[in-house]
């Protein structure tokens, strides 16, 4: 069943949820068991493909060996495995308020249990790839984590639902392109594969019900989600990366960061990274004036 809401053609929530059921119940996987934890890192093989570590193509990057290159690649990786523990137990949470009211019977509350199921299972795998790399946990600052918080308490269910596909869809990006590049280390393809997979159906859920939420929600709501959204942009663009991943390659912390802001290649690939995401939220009405704009364009996502 399909009815018109503002603008957007919405889809009915049952439907939808019904499908996501069926897609889990045939693709879903359990990572303790579906990834070899006990093999060996293969020498020379990359964390990341190497375009899409972020001093690549800076004169930083000229300077390093190609061995001093993978092991930045592999701290940076370790550090979006641990900024997305963090985003994981966020959305959880996000997800428990949204049902929190709803009918537990209905397919749209069951399909959101087991997503539920499945973030508790990546943030299990990307502990585990932090443990298995050797590297800290690099986990967010003090002020980051601060704003993490005040974001699951006080977001509305739209903000919830923008905030989940901030971090999926760009994480997601990534992710397609690391688990089929054979260059990379065979379990962070692995990895990345077994989440690309359960992920989509995440981004599915969320598009749908944060179109169903703009066309239907109250005027000081949809600000509310505008003015959120963007500063919650800035956050999560500036946690996937510590700067201590830096320091751990030993490289010079401040010039590194000086480099990976000034670098154009940079810059496109954090572009690149959320250029369906801030489509559709242009489309539905979540980046939606100047200002809205200006905060996305400091966030280095727009």
């Amino acid at each position: 069943m399909e009815r018109t809401g503002g603008t957007a053609l919405l889809k009915d929530r049952e439907q939808v949820a019904d499908r996501l059921l069926e897609a889990s119940a045939k693709h879903s996987y359990d990572p303790d068991t579906e990834l070899d934890w006990d093999a060996e890192l293969e020498p020379g093989k990359w964390f990341l493909p190497e375009h899409l570590v972020s001093l690549y193509g800076t004169p930083l990057w000229r300077q390093m060996g190609e061995e001093q290159r993978i092991e930045l690649s592999r701290h940076e990786f370790a550090s979006m495995a641990s900024a997305g523990v963090w985003f994981e137990i966020i959305l959880m949470q996000l997800l428990t308020r949204h049902i929190y009211d709803l009918d537990p019977r209905s397919s749209h509350v069951t399909y959101a249990l087991t997503e539920m199921a499945d973030e508790c299972r990546h943030s299990r795998m990307f502990a585990r790839a932090v443990t298995k790399l050797g590297t800290p946990y690099y986990g967010p600052g003090g002020v980051t984590r601060f704003l993490g918080r005040i974001l699951k308490t006080t977001a509305t269910t739209p903000g919830a639902f923008t905030a989940t596909l901030l971090v999926e869809e760009i994480l997601d990006r990534f992710q397609r392109l690391t688990f089929p590049d054979q260059s990379v280390q065979p379990l962070i393809q692995g990895i990345t594969r077994i989440h690309v997979v359960e992920e989509a159906r995440h981004v599915r859920y969320a598009r749908e019900e944060l179109r169903r939420q703009m066309a239907t929600c109250p005027a000081w709501e949809r600000q509310f989600t505008r003015t959120v959204s963007g500063e919650a942009s800035v956050v999560v663009a500036r946690a996937l990366i510590h700067p201590g991943v830096y320091a751990a390659v030993g490289l010079d912390v401040e010039e590194a960061r000086r480099q990976v802001r000034q670098s154009g290649h940079r810059q496109e690939t954090m572009r690149w990274s959320a250029e369906k995401l801030t489509g559709f939220l242009q489309e539905i009405g979540i980046i939606h004036s100047a200002l809205d704009r200006a905060a996305w364009r400091r966030s280095g996502l727009l």
